[in-house]
């Protein structure tokens, strides 16, 4: 080979060595939600960076063993061509044939080094990393088709490096991660909106965040916070109560304190409606009118707590320990203020 065609092979294999580390870092680092649309829409390019992401060790495989073969090719070939080249114009400056072989085997490896660090790896790589979802939709087929072209050394070479991580008790992944912790979403939310790239003024999307990690303990009232009535109350009762406390909802109790259920300001007003409505308004009120809570454990994480009471269609939940033991009341109010902020509302909870 004459130095020439050395020095074709040298760029050739930087190309080369640029694709397998762009490649690379495209694939780690592209996100599922940018490529999935595309490829429901029928994209091929976008079915193959997906299968490229969901075999993410194969395709790490691929591309080391890709610029490993590139990195020792250029030192093999390009190197000594380099090295050639300059020997003969060193040779004019009078100096030993030791001396010019070393300093052109120095500016060589300079050379070839600054050339394969420089756009064989930080360019590609920088490039990647700027643009993931359009460099995987880019290089993902030839990647793809690369790892099949060598499938039985890749495999092998992959499950060797499996068996090794596992001597460490580490279990390898196929698919690259592309979930997020909630501690990390929190993270992100927060980040954005000191950058500035994310307009919550409301606290809106943080409270969503906050929201998914609380349990039912965190926000339910215990019952010594709340204002009971006994079960032999009556509407008149209750409608005094209203009066004086301001509140919507009364938590009913038995004789030991502990709760029935709770009745609403209208079904105080039922009660005063229609021809017996003089002796309704003394009489306990009706048992049909105590509406029943909702379990819930403590533990109950809030999403949950509020399913089951919309499932149930009731406003307030029976919140019990891990002894069964009743000890507070979570209002649908509160978890809504959670989630959105607070509820300003003609009436009040019913809460000491």
């Amino acid at each position: 080979m004459n130095d020439w065609a050395g020095i074709a092979w040298l760029v050739v294999l930087l190309i080369a060595n640029a694709f397998f580390v762009g490649a690379e870092f495209a694939v780690i680092s592209a996100r599922r939600s940018q490529i999935e649309p595309l490829a429901e829409k029928g994209s091929r390019a976008a079915k193959t960076a997906l299968y490229a992401m969901e075999h993410a060790t194969l395709m790490l495989a691929t591309s080391q063993l890709g610029i490993t073969i590139c990195s020792l090719l250029i030192l093999n070939v390009s190197e000594p061509a380099i090295h050639h080249l300059l020997a003969e114009p060193l040779g004019l400056t009078g100096w030993s044939e030791a001396a010019v072989d070393t300093v052109a085997f120095v500016i060589a490896l300079v050379v070839v080094s600054y050339l394969h660090v420089v756009f064989g790896e930080m360019v590609p790589k920088n490039l990647a990393f700027s643009v993931p979802d359009r460099a995987v939709l880019m290089l993902a087929t030839p990647l793809v088709w690369v790892s099949k072209v060598f499938h039985p050394v890749i495999v092998t070479l992959n499950w060797i490096a499996n068996h090794i991580v596992r001597l460490f008790r580490v279990e390898p992944k196929d698919e690259a991660a592309s979930t997020f912790t909630l501690e990390e979403v929190a993270t992100i939310v927060n980040q954005s909106r000191i950058e500035g790239v994310l307009d919550d003024t409301s606290g809106a999307v943080a409270a969503v965040v906050e929201f998914t990690d609380k349990k039912a303990r965190d926000i339910a009232v215990p019952l010594a916070d709340l204002v009971t009535l006994d079960e032999s109350t009556t509407p008149d009762q209750i409608e005094r109560s209203v009066a004086k406390h301001g509140f919507s909802r009364y938590v009913i109790v038995d004789g030991e304190g502990e709760p029935l259920g709770y009745v609403h300001l209208k079904d105080v007003l039922r009660a005063a409606e229609g021809a017996s409505a003089t002796k309704d308004v003394v009489a306990p009120i009706p048992a049909k009118r105590i509406h029943h809570m909702v379990p819930v454990l403590e533990t109950t994480d809030l999403e949950d707590a509020l399913a089951l009471m919309r499932e149930a269609g009731r406003h307030l939940a029976r919140v019990r320990n891990a002894k069964g033991e009743t000890t507070a009341v979570l209002f649908l109010e509160d978890i809504i203020e959670e989630l959105i902020g607070e509820v300003q509302d003609a009436t009040r909870r019913g809460l000491r």
